[in-house]
């Protein structure tokens, strides 16, 4: 009886240590090349939270193509928030009920809490002389890039090569696309998200160029020493955001949608934005912004809304099933 009482107190002590482990269990459903950036990023919430709030939190990530990311999330994947890089995957989850419709009111800067550039990587000494988007639809050059209708990052290059070729002169729609066309008919193959495309560019060593968010530039360098390649800032390229969300129904299910909450609202404070702009990511705080300019040179840049009509716009009329993207394509 006695070894029966002990065997029931160390069940019972094992399940109270384990309930100490942490108060509150979060996933973040993420957007490929986003790992570094919370894998620096949880910790300091963690001790952030454990000091304010006095709850302990585990963190847990989930990584991928944004658009199958929030497909996952559609199916069934328990993500409390999503952090993306398009606006129009969250739109998907918001016309599912998943998340509120007025998502991007929830927090500042329509709920995006940095921004980035699309930029080029290139061979060191940049032996193609790639400068500009014309340059990177010219015969015989070789351009790495995720897939357009699948990452954010693939469809962040593709709008903003539509967008410089609209901006040229005589620039039309149609001319557009024709150059949209020749860059994509350079493009070997599509990568799965920003990560995979970054591999098939430096590990195996396929293509001129790869093209991709200003700050993957320095997790390569982390990886592969700054030597091995050169950023180059196109004339001009979309200003990207990276919006954030809670999932309404899973943390009503949960019960963590006070730490849901809190997690992306810290996204917005000083330790949140230096961690940001650390992993070269453009901060929304002025101050950081200027303090950190040696990273972020000034680029010319646009807005989806101020060219395409907005994401949900761009989406329908590029990469829906039947849209642009799959007319060039076919003709690929």
């Amino acid at each position: 009886m006695t070894h029966f009482r002990k065997s029931i107190a160390t069940v019972l002590l094992s399940l109270v240590a384990g309930a100490a482990l942490a108060d509150a269990t979060l996933l973040n459903a993420s957007y490929d090349v986003a790992r570094d950036v919370y894998k620096d990023y949880n910790p300091m919430f963690q001790k952030h939270w454990k000091a304010n709030a006095g709850e302990s939190v585990e963190l847990k990530q989930s990584h991928g193509g944004s658009t199958k990311q929030v497909r996952a999330v559609a199916d069934g994947l328990e993500a409390d928030v999503v952090t993306m890089n398009q606006a129009n995957d969250i739109e998907f989850l918001a016309e599912k009920g998943l998340v509120a419709k007025d998502w991007a009111k929830k927090f500042p800067n329509n709920a995006s809490p940095y921004t980035s550039a699309m930029v080029f990587i290139v061979r060191k000494g940049n032996p193609k002389a790639l400068k500009d988007w014309a340059d990177l639809a010219a015969p015989g050059v070789q351009v790495i890039m995720p897939h357009p209708k699948n990452t954010g990052n693939g469809r962040n290059t593709y709008l903003s090569a539509w967008a410089w070729a609209l901006k040229q002169p005589g620039g039309s729609d149609k001319t557009a696309q024709e150059f949209v066309g020749k860059l994509l008919k350079n493009a070997p193959l599509f990568a799965a998200g920003g990560r995979d495309a970054t591999t098939t560019f430096m590990q195996r060593g396929m293509g001129d160029a790869l093209i991709t968010f200003e700050s993957e530039a320095e997790m390569i360098a982390k990886e592969f020493g700054k030597g091995n390649f050169e950023v180059i800032h196109p004339s001009l390229t979309m200003q990207t955001e990276f919006p954030v969300a809670v999932v309404e129904k899973v943390v009503d299910k949960k019960g963590t949608r006070k730490q849901a909450t809190a997690y992306l609202e810290y996204l917005w404070s000083k330790e949140g934005q230096e961690n940001a702009a650390q992993n070269y990511l453009r901060p929304r705080d002025a101050e950081l912004l200027k303090k950190y300019a040696a990273f972020f040179p000034p680029v010319k840049t646009f807005t989806v809304d101020e060219v395409f009509g907005g994401a949900n716009k761009a989406f329908a009329t590029h990469f829906k099933d039947g849209g642009t993207f799959d007319q060039i394509y076919v003709a690929k």
